[in-house]
């Protein structure tokens, strides 16, 4: 009982720190944020090893601690008003602007007083012409589901699948993608693929099933699930589903599909020689075997199986059994093995239209556009798209996204300047950059009124370079990775300094801020 005493007084903070849970002259200005993320991840920490353990009443005890720590309120505040979303409210209108209503909004975060809001429901268009519901909780909400996700996220990431890779901490596409390289690459590899999407996932998951098995407080779940949505001044019920749009929806979901790997990789095991390998992220998946058969009289019945069992299905739309000579497109891109047995992962043909179409539209629709500020939008966007795709095969695709883009650049300066000639168009807004003649530039004034260039990026200027994919049991809740984590975050930092500084040197120093690297 004293040892407990103990750890709830450390992390409330109400003797060891000064910023007590009910103090009332802590200052939102005041609060010690290393601190706080130090006393908050030590409790993961701690969760993560109950998990591991299967002490499930030491995690219940252990949530029930880090959900009451003033720090955990203070940093689910901070992560809900510190992003671009902090500034979109919900039914109520409300927005936390000033540091007093953010500590008010901390001391607000209790469970035994806490009512959620109706979600606010919109609609954003998806890429096939249909839309997709998007439903805005208040801000008030949005934090205690942070909270919440704090104390979730160690479970989720100690159930997870090795090889799933959204919505997880220092996980991302690009480590989704270079599996499928080790995955497929070899001369033995699976020469036979199932794409697979879960019909509308996060609006179908089944409420009964997550109640049932996640593990947190029952009681706050069920407000969560079943608080409703606005449209149209009209209250809605919420049946089934995690609303897309709440902080811990895509960690329910990545508890929801844990699992599916595993029941996969037992079979494999005991059948040795079908090849059969899953990778995933978040709703898109992909499974490997030796024949069509293994992926149609066995992968597919424990897929539909698993899925139905959380209300979930796969979408027949999109679910199709591809050859890998044929090829496929995941995540963006595109993944085939040519007749030489060599494996080529390329930007994919749809995803580098739409990128060409949105550059064309922005520059026809910016004729009236400053110079200066067309060229820091455009490279914004291509140092966006150029590193996402950077650890593929794309060279000669860049150098297609720098031919497009001076064409277009080329019929906004006839347009812009009807009555100009080329000769004076060219000696305006192109120059010579060491080989390249035709460099766009523009000008504008640095904080000192002192008049400097500033010059587009190019894409072919982005280096190629292979991602290092992280370990499919990496979890940085278990001490046994901590030096892991540590070297790959050293890494990473090494790389961005380097692409940095050589991105400046190649492209002048006005846009290096904007070509960096990352």
């Amino acid at each position: 009982m004293a040892n407990r005493i103990n750890e709830e007084t450390q992390m409330t903070g109400l003797t060891t720190t000064g910023a007590s849970l009910t103090h009332p002259l802590t200052s939102w200005k005041n609060v010690p944020w290393s601190t706080a993320e130090v006393q908050v991840f030590r409790l993961q920490m701690r969760i993560a090893k109950a998990e591991r353990d299967g002490r499930k009443s030491k995690v219940k005890a252990l949530q029930r601690l880090l959900t009451s720590s003033f720090y955990a309120k203070c940093l689910a505040v901070k992560r809900v008003t510190s992003n671009t979303g902090g500034k979109t409210p919900g039914v109520d209108g409300v927005v936390w602007k000033n540091p007093i209503e953010k500590m008010n909004a901390v001391q607000e975060l209790k469970r035994r007083i806490y009512h959620p809001s109706p979600l606010r429901r919109i609609h954003i268009p998806k890429k096939s012409g249909k839309t997709r519901p998007l439903s805005i909780p208040t801000l008030k909400d949005r934090a205690m589901q942070a909270l919440w996700y704090t104390a979730l996220l160690p479970i989720a990431e100690e159930r997870a699948d090795p090889n799933a890779y959204g919505f997880r901490p220092k996980r991302s596409t690009h480590d989704a993608i270079q599996q499928c390289f080790i995955t497929l690459s070899h001369r033995d590899s699976a020469p036979w693929v199932l794409e697979g999407d879960i019909r509308a996932c996060f609006d179908n998951i089944s409420h009964e099933w997550l109640l049932g098995n996640i593990p947190m407080d029952k009681i706050v779940l069920k407000k969560f699930l079943t608080a409703g949505f606005m449209e149209q001044g009209k209250w809605h019920p919420t049946v089934r589903g995690a609303a897309q749009g709440g902080i811990i929806s895509p960690t329910l979901m990545v508890l929801t599909l844990s699992g599916i790997e595993k029941k996969l990789q037992r079979f494999k095991n005991r059948c040795k020689g079908n090849r059969i390998n899953m990778i995933s992220y978040a709703d898109d998946f992909i499974v490997t075997a030796k024949s069509p058969e293994i992926l149609t009289n066995i992968v597919m019945p424990i897929l539909t199986e698993s899925l139905t069992e959380v209300g979930l299905e796969l979408s027949s739309e999109k679910t199709k059994i591809t050859s890998i000579q044929e090829g496929f497109n995941f995540l963006g891109y595109n993944i085939r093995k040519y007749k030489n047995g060599t494996l080529l992962i390329k930007p994919s043909k749809p995803n580098v239209k739409a990128f060409l179409k949105d550059l064309r539209t922005f520059i026809r629709k910016g004729v009236s556009t400053p110079t200066d500020q067309l060229i820091a939008r455009l490279n914004q966007k291509i140092t966006g798209w150029t590193n996402y795709y950077r650890n593929s095969v794309a060279s000669a695709i860049f150098s297609t996204i720098d031919t497009e883009i001076f064409s277009a650049l080329k019929r906004w300066c006839l347009k812009r300047h009807a009555r100009k000639g080329k000769t004076w168009i060219i000696r305006k807004y192109f120059t010579r950059i060491g080989n390249d003649n035709w460099r766009f530039y523009g000008e504008t004034k640095d904080k000192s009124g002192k008049i400097k260039r500033v010059y587009l990026k190019k894409a072919m200027a982005t280096t190629i370079r292979r991602h290092k994919k992280i370990i499919g049991q990496a979890n940085p809740f278990n001490p046994k990775y901590k030096e892991y984590f540590i070297r790959r975050e050293k890494e990473r930092k090494a790389r961005e300094y380097a692409s940095a500084k050589s991105a400046g040197l190649r492209i002048i120093q006005p846009y290096a801020g904007l070509s960096a690297v990352r």
